[in-house]
């Protein structure tokens, strides 16, 4: 696991870090420490069209985005790169926190995480990763060819042009048939699996 900078913003609080430690190390800390009060997120309702695009898991795997959230079960999505030091190993740490909080619930769901950084992210470094944070077997990492991650990105409103722009934002929805609740921000794992309960139970 990579070593992370001397400092890391969340919102508006500076964390500060020894160059030594590792970014799943920082995403222990501040899912633990950062208050809802100091971070927050925002909460909206959205419907996308998914492309139907082709994309690859970590055991290299091809994986029709189309068929994978065509599904009964509901689902959780974010967006990370794998050299990331900042937002991606909090936001993939509370993912991990929101599967053990739901506990049996969680076999309901399925997660994807999505690279941002498909020229580098191979399925190889993404598996790392998700081991780096005891992923199961509902977790699927994906990444792809540029431009079918670019155009995941453009219809699910998170293209930003540069990877390093990324935000944390996290998609979830009860069914393929239904809307997308958005949540832009850093949102704990409790808000999460609340977010997650009213989903599954409207």
């Amino acid at each position: 696991m990579h070593s992370i900078a001397a400092s890391v913003w969340v919102g508006s609080s500076l964390f500060f870090y020894p160059t030594a430690v590792t970014a799943h190390a920082v995403a222990e800390h501040l899912v633990q420490t950062v208050s809802v009060d100091a971070v927050g997120y925002k909460r909206t309702v959205k419907t996308y069209a998914i492309p139907d695009v082709t994309l690859t898991d970590y055991d290299n795997r091809s994986i029709r985005l189309r068929d994978l959230l065509t599904s009964s079960d509901p689902v959780m999505m974010n967006f990370i790169f794998t050299t990331c030091s900042t937002i991606c190993p909090v936001t993939t740490k509370v993912l991990s926190e929101v599967s053990t909080r739901l506990g049996g619930d969680s076999r309901r769901l399925l997660m994807i995480s999505i690279s941002i950084d498909p020229e580098n992210d191979t399925p190889l470094q993404l598996k790392a990763y998700a081991r780096s944070f005891d992923a199961g077997e509902r977790w699927k990492f994906l990444t792809g060819s540029t431009q079918d991650v670019k155009t995941v990105l453009m219809a699910l409103e998170n293209y930003r042009g540069d990877k390093m722009n990324h935000e944390p934002v996290t998609l979830m929805r009860q069914a393929s048939t239904k809307a997308w609740v958005r949540i832009d921000g850093f949102a704990t794992p409790d808000e999460l699996v609340h977010e997650f309960r009213k989903v599954v139970t409207p």
